[in-house]
């Protein structure tokens, strides 16, 4: 899941190199920290936060066998 996250995230950016995705457990769920460059936050975000959503319900949809909670965050 991780590497798809990044796969999507590289996609957007401008700034390549500065994309890291860091898989965290915290309070009993996945958390999917992604990092990219200030100016490439608001690509990742999408407009009215439709990129960041499907993420999410991604990331949700790939984790609902094993009966985990995930969330992706971003960072800039």
């Amino acid at each position: 899941m991780k590497e798809l996250i990044e796969h999507v995230v590289l996609a957007l950016v401008d700034d390549p190199d500065a994309v890291t995705v860091a898989e965290v457990e915290q309070d009993g769920r996945v958390v999917y920290q992604v990092t990219v460059a200030p100016g490439d936050a608001g690509k990742v975000i999408g407009r009215g936060g439709r990129i960041i959503s499907a993420l999410r319900t991604l990331a949700k949809a790939a984790h609902t066998k094993s009966g985990e909670r995930t969330h992706v965050e971003i960072n800039a």
